[in-house]
């Protein structure tokens, strides 16, 4: 598999809100949360501990990872 291109850019706080809704509404996470600081605060279990993101890019980058599981356990995924 040839990997994606590097970006051009840094992921800005819509793209990763827009992750963030989709990992919730698709139950891989239970809460993802921006603070006012541009941190989040993201759960993956209803009584799991809460973890501290720094940004936008880490969001994405759980996102991929999430992403990357996902695919590569589906059967016929190839």
């Amino acid at each position: 598999m040839i990997p994606p291109p590097p970006r051009s850019s840094e992921p800005t706080t819509a793209e990763a809100a827009a992750w963030a809704d989709v990992l919730v509404r698709r139950r891989l996470v239970h809460a993802a949360l921006l603070t006012p600081t541009g941190r989040w605060l993201l759960q993956e279990q209803p009584d799991g501990p809460v973890r501290v993101l720094a940004g936008p890019s880490e969001i994405l980058a759980l996102a991929a990872t999430i992403q990357h599981a996902t695919r590569s356990t589906r059967p016929g995924s190839r």
